[in-house]
Order: C-alpha cells, then sequence, then structure tokens
C-alpha cells in the first residue's frame, strides 16, 4: 500500500552543466512542486556551452544563458557555490558559496551527482603551469586574453588530437591566420574516421596552414615550447586538449567508482553502492553497446540526464523505472565557423564509411548546439507533462545489485 509523502523530498543536483541542468529541469516538470524541494549547486548563475568554448577562446561572443530565466517558474533554486565534499552514507553536500569561506552542510533525500570533468593533464611536467585548457569557461577566457596578446608570426600548440583538440586547433588558425598554429597528435591525424573524414581532416589542416605533428607524445611543456622525442616545438601559447579527468570528490567518497573515479551504475543511473545517489554525464561510468563504456561528451551526458530524471520521478511516484538503450549515430566537429565534419558511427560509436563534410556540416554541427542549449532550456523537449504526486512506499525499494537491474 502506498501513502501520500507528508514532507517534501529533497532533490540535490550538484553541478549544472548539460546533464546536471537537464535533469533538474526534467525532474520539476515531472513531480509537484508541493512534494519536492529541488536544489541546484552551481559555482556560475549561468549556464555554460560547453562545446562552444573554443569560440569563446578566440574572441567570439557568447549567448549569455542565466539560470535564473532558465528555470523560472519551475520550482528549482539555484544555489551559487563550490561542491567540496560529499558525504554518501549520511546524506549530505558540503558547499562552500562563491562569496564565502567558511563551508555548509545540505542534507538530500536524492542525490544527482553531476560535476562532470576537467582538463587531464596526465601530470606532464609543465603543463598545468603552462598551458592553457578549454574545458571551462574560466579556462577558455584565460586562453582568450592570452591569444589576444600574441602577435603575427607567434606559435600556438595545440596538443591532443581527438574532438576538442581538433576544434581548438582549427578554431584558433581561423579566427587568428597570422599566427603559426600546429597541433600534436598522438597517433595518426584523424586516425579514428572514415578515409573520407580523414582526406577532409587533412585538406582543412592544409587549407588553414595548421602544422600537423602526427605520432608525437608531448612529455613537457615549457613558458615557449613543448617537448617531445623528436625535440622541442616552439610554442608561445600551448592549449591542452588530452582529454578529460573526472571530478576528484567521487573517488574520496563511500561511493562505488572504477579507477579513473568515475561513479559506477546501472542502466537507471543509479549508483550500484549507495540507492540515493544517481550519477550522470562525465561523472558516471554507463556502459553501452557491445558493454563499452560511453565516452565523456555532450552526447553520452543528455541521455543519461533524461534517464536519470524519469526514474527519479518513477520511483517517488511509486511505477516501475523504464530505460532506453544509450548508443551513438555521429561525432559532430566543428573545423572553424565555415567547415565541418559529421562522421556517422555504429551504435558504440565506431566510424561508418559515410561522412559528410565542408558548409553543409559546419550547418548541421551549429544546429547540433543549438539544439543542445535549446534543450536545457526545454528538458521534456517542449513535450506535454504532467506533475505527478510523490508517494512513500511503506518499505525501501530493492537496489539492484547488477548493472543490468532496472
Amino acid at each position: 500500500m502506498q501513502v501520500r509523502q507528508l514532507t517534501q523530498h529533497r532533490i540535490i543536483v550538484i553541478g549544472a552543466g548539460y546533464a546536471g541542468a537537464i535533469a533538474a529541469g526534467r525532474l520539476a516538470r515531472r513531480l509537484r512542486r508541493e512534494d519536492v524541494a529541488i536544489t541546484l549547486v552551481n559555482p556560475e548563475p549561468d549556464f555554460v556551452e560547453r562545446v562552444r568554448l573554443h569560440q569563446l577562446a578566440v574572441g567570439q561572443e557568447l549567448r549569455p544563458r542565466p539560470f535564473a530565466e532558465m528555470f523560472a517558474g519551475t520550482g528549482v533554486r539555484l544555489r551559487l557555490a563550490r561542491v567540496t565534499a560529499v558525504d554518501a552514507d549520511r546524506k549530505t553536500v558540503t558547499v562552500t558559496a562563491t562569496d564565502a569561506t567558511a563551508g555548509e552542510e545540505l542534507t538530500y533525500d536524492t542525490l544527482v551527482y553531476a560535476l562532470g570533468s576537467a582538463w587531464n593533464t596526465h601530470d606532464v611536467p609543465g603543463t598545468t603551469e603552462h598551458a592553457h585548457d578549454i574545458a571551462g569557461r574560466p579556462g577558455a577566457l584565460r586562453l582568450r586574453e592570452r591569444l589576444a596578446a600574441l602577435g603575427a608570426g607567434q606559435p600556438v600548440v595545440v596538443v591532443g588530437g581527438g574532438l576538442t583538440g581538433l576544434e581548438a586547433a582549427t578554431e584558433i588558425a581561423e579566427a587568428r591566420p597570422d599566427l603559426d598554429v600546429a597541433l600534436a597528435a598522438r597517433a595518426a591525424l584523424g586516425d579514428w574516421l572514415s578515409p573520407k573524414g580523414r582526406r577532409h581532416l587533412h585538406k582543412v589542416c592544409d587549407r588553414l596552414g595548421i602544422t600537423v605533428h602526427e605520432h608525437t607524445t608531448v612529455t613537457a611543456v615549457a613558458a615557449d615550447h613543448v617537448t617531445t622525442a623528436a625535440g622541442d616545438i616552439p610554442s608561445s601559447v600551448t592549449v591542452w586538449t588530452t582529454g578529460f579527468a573526472v571530478h576528484p570528490i567521487a573517488q574520496a567518497t563511500a561511493l562505488k567508482t572504477d579507477a579513473t573515479g568515475r561513479i559506477e551504475v546501472d542502466n537507471t543511473m543509479r549508483s550500484l553502492s549507495h540507492p540515493d545517489v544517481y550519477a550522470i554525464g562525465d561523472a558516471a561510468l554507463v556502459m553501452g553497446p557491445n558493454d563499452k563504456p560511453l565516452r565523456m561528451s555532450c552526447a553520452s551526458g543528455v541521455p543519461t540526464a533524461w534517464q536519470a530524471a524519469d526514474s527519479i520521478a518513477s520511483r517517488l511516484t511509486g511505477t516501475k523505472p523504464t530505460t532506453v538503450p544509450l548508443r551513438y549515430f555521429n561525432q559532430c566537429i566543428s573545423l572553424g565557423r565555415k567547415d565541418g565534419l559529421i562522421q556517422y558511427v555504429t551504435a558504440d560509436d565506431q566510424s561508418r564509411p559515410a561522412a559528410l563534410t565542408g558548409k553543409t556540416a559546419a550547418l548541421y554541427k551549429e544546429l547540433v548546439c543549438k539544439g543542445a542549449a535549446w534543450g536545457v532550456a526545454n528538458p521534456t523537449l517542449a513535450k506535454p507533462t504532467r506533475r505527478r504526486s510523490v508517494v512513500q512506499q511503506p518499505a525501501p525499494l530493492p537496489h539492484p545489485t547488477t548493472a543490468n537491474a532496472g
């Protein structure tokens, strides 16, 4: 027998990137405001379009997206603060307000962990001191200031040949054709792409004057160069894009994580060790097709946010959560403002022969970016929704013991 919940169920969402902001907004549209208190903790008052930070770094202005406007009338409370600790056993989150030094404990009934990721230096000497990142807005703004101060002919080295590195190198080269831009990739340029995709990538780099150092590992970063096995490469500005590392807080808790610190979850995004915690986005170890972990990306994070929010709402309203298989369709790469590459992929993210290139691909990528931002403000994708009443189960719900349980 189910009885009505007499006190508000406290839901805390920590982190307001694509995944966290979507989860908070979707929960607010699924549950009655009288029944839940939804708090979104984030250090910044605006939503940051992470997929556009390479644009911000070269001096382009991004549209402001204040959370106050985004969540107006939804019941979501924004708490401007940094998360400094999570105690999953005591069900508390310690936060420090952006204008304070002392911490405060917030108590939750359900926690949505969406702290995401930052740049991964791989402990390469000199990276923290001398390299720039575009994994967050502060880093992108610092890079923006540094690039603006460079004179013609000065060298810029982008380290990392993945999606972020490709977008950063091409954006800088297009915006500042007066600079000497180089890209250092550990493998062959675009080695994971289809033959058509690789050909187009080489063509764009040649057109933009980007010097590509393939099969090159950077072992140290200095103020005026990077070090490789083949010798030093001059660099007035080094942009480090060799992957992402998750926020270290999860690994310091009792939550079950993998070796990289990602929280292990079932297919409803529920922690395998703590039933009151859901992890989404880059912070979660989510298994996709063929039991391969989903890569850290907006393409992975958004569907995990939908899944977690719907699972929480279902459990709180006394219905059985449903799950949707998570899969990939394409990889979208901007190559400056006038060119792009859309690599079609299999469900488990392996390149297909087909690829879209050129101006059409650039337009496609722009629509994807706009759609992602629109989806944050419209977390149910503009579909009609009904806020349901929270019920209190007479006994705790059983927690799945395997990653495939629902």
